[in-house]
């Protein structure tokens, strides 16, 4: 706590913060709460470390699924996000470092992003022969368009803070030791606002995409379909032992 703000630190760092099944689990407790007993008005979620906000999914996690078990994966990822995305009190992302597939898609579930001149973001999934599934095939369209969004989807590419920034992915680039000053600063104007008023806008905000339901529901059926070829068992392989995929298109 500083102040009245929360401060969420995602902590693995030896892992680049890799999101795993036990931080999915207590990001779900945390954000299933109304967590009445903190006197916080605002949340500032970062990661732990120099390099890395959320470096992605834990792929030894992913790596043999079945595609009934990848398609009750990416749900549980879509709700939990979607509950970030939901939550009664404003959300800041403080993107640190690397915020790379269910690390980018959890910085876009955040109400304000602010990133270090030194982060990266990027949805690199197909290089592991699979989509995103934790909701980055809707969020990221919703936030810097369709053509744009559809490139990075589809190349996997890696992109810069300075061009997050100039197409709408994050809110402001700062450097890296004035990254948690300017989500305060940011936090600490919210605090004078009517907190009903907030909450007020982010739900009247999310509305406007709740057409958009169908779309994670197909994103994750898709990915479950995805998870049970030899292309994903293959990419998931080759990341683990540190090699380039051979993919075969089966």
């Amino acid at each position: 706590m500083r102040g009245e703000v929360l401060i969420l630190n995602l902590n693995r760092p030896d892992a680049l913060n890799a999101l795993n099944s036990t931080m999915f689990d207590e990001l779900d407790s945390f954000f299933s709460s109304e967590y009445k007993e903190y006197d916080a008005n605002c949340i500032i979620i970062t990661g732990k470390g120099e390099k890395a906000f959320a470096a992605g999914a834990d792929i030894k996690e992913l790596h043999g699924l079945s595609s009934a078990q990848a398609e009750s994966l990416s749900r549980k990822g879509q709700i939990i996000f979607s509950k970030i995305e939901e939550f009664h009190l404003p959300i800041i992302g403080a993107i640190n470092g690397f915020a790379l597939g269910g690390g980018c898609e959890l910085a876009m579930a955040c109400h304000i992003r602010i990133a270090s001149s030194k982060a990266k973001f990027g949805q690199p999934e197909v290089g592991l022969g699979i989509i995103p599934g934790y909701g980055g095939t809707q969020r990221l369209i919703q936030l810097i368009g369709k053509g744009k969004a559809t490139e990075l989807l589809l190349t996997g590419d890696l992109i810069n803070a300075e061009e997050a920034h100039r197409l709408g992915l994050v809110n402001y680039v700062t450097e890296p030791e004035q990254l948690m000053d300017r989500a305060m600063e940011i936090a600490a104007k919210m605090q004078t606002r009517g907190p009903l008023a907030l909450s007020g806008v982010i739900r009247s905000v999310n509305q406007y995409f709740s057409s958009a339901h169908e779309g994670y529901l197909f994103e994750a059926k898709t990915f479950g379909e995805v998870a049970s070829t030899e292309d994903f068992a293959e990419g998931t392989k080759a990341f683990i032992e540190k090699r380039k995929p051979v993919f075969q298109g089966k």
